[in-house]
């Protein structure tokens, strides 16, 4: 089994009696990159507070590193870099004076640490540049710039590509999956953007309502959105039973019990339905699915897009 860095159990906030997160059970792996997908107010944030001890659970435990965060801070919270909200940059001293000043405050020790964080998210050390007058996607670079400053081994970084327009957005995939592949961090994302989870993650967790509805690798969702033909039948069981013993299909994925999806494209539907009919299996609809990640979110998430 792979080693986990983040592992939640039944992490529950409550505000009153409103859930902001209920129950949510959460594996991170080592040295992957893991997104939290959601619409924005779904509870990511808070998961993501939760995790670096800065909102205290109801219920619940988060384990970082092994060890209930909690009780162990002061060991594991020099071990994260986090990107949450807004540091807190100075708006007229420049890129390189403030993480200057960030790393004196938290007693950085490595002399040539800001010259390093700046060039590993691609911005300039010692510009002239004021923080004032950075775009968009300078400011989030400085920000990540901030999160590694000290060599974490665990990033958790909030929205980190919200905003950026598209080429923003295709540099920042770069730098995190450098970080994650050839820096060896492990990495949790929050977004509401779908494409980007799918084309960054290793392993997505999707949220909605505080809830995780699904937690999967990429590969199993690409499994589950790509073309397939789909039945609503009576019996699964025996259903299945002919798709293996009578067509020698074994690619195929059982939702529910009366949810069937085939992956092997080279039978035809009507020679299926005579199959099933043939052994008194009722038909309740079927039909070629061509399922993007909008759709598959959709259907978990009970029918409702993500903005």
């Amino acid at each position: 089994m792979d080693e986990l860095i983040i592992e939640t159990k039944g992490l529950t906030k409550k505000y009153g009696e409103q859930y902001a997160v209920k129950n949510v059970d959460i594996h991170v792996r080592k040295n992957t990159i893991y997104g939290l997908l959601g619409r924005n107010g779904a509870g990511k944030t808070t998961i993501m507070k939760m995790m670096l001890g800065i909102t205290k659970p109801t219920a619940g435990e988060v384990r970082i590193f092994g060890k209930d965060i909690r009780k162990n801070e002061k060991e594991i919270l020099p071990r994260i870099g986090n990107l949450i909200e807004n540091p807190g940059f100075y708006p007229n001293l420049t890129g390189t004076e403030n993480l200057k000043i960030f790393a004196e405050l938290r007693g950085v020790p490595q002399k040539d640490a800001v010259e390093k964080a700046l060039d590993l998210v691609s911005l300039p050390y010692k510009d002239k540049k004021l923080y004032v007058e950075y775009s968009l996607g300078m400011k989030q670079r400085l920000g990540i710039a901030l999160a590694i400053l000290h060599d974490p081994e665990l990033l958790i970084l909030d929205e980190p590509v919200n905003g950026l327009d598209p080429i923003g957005i295709a540099e920042m995939r770069k730098l995190l999956r450098q970080l994650c592949d050839k820096r060896g961090k492990t990495i949790v994302i929050s977004s509401h953007i779908l494409s980007e989870i799918q084309l960054i993650s290793d392993d997505i967790g999707i949220i909605d309502n505080g809830v995780l509805l699904e937690e999967l690798s990429i590969s199993d969702l690409r499994n589950k959105i790509r073309k397939s033909i789909g039945f609503l039948v009576s019996d699964t069981g025996k259903a299945t039973t002919i798709l293996e013993n009578a067509f020698k299909i074994r690619n195929y994925d059982v939702r529910s019990d009366e949810k069937i999806f085939i992956y092997d494209l080279n039978y035809d539907i009507s020679s299926l339905i005579k199959a099933f009919v043939k052994n008194d299996i009722e038909i309740y609809d079927a039909h070629v699915y061509e399922n993007t990640l909008e759709d598959y979110f959709k259907e978990v998430t009970g029918g409702v897009g993500i903005a």
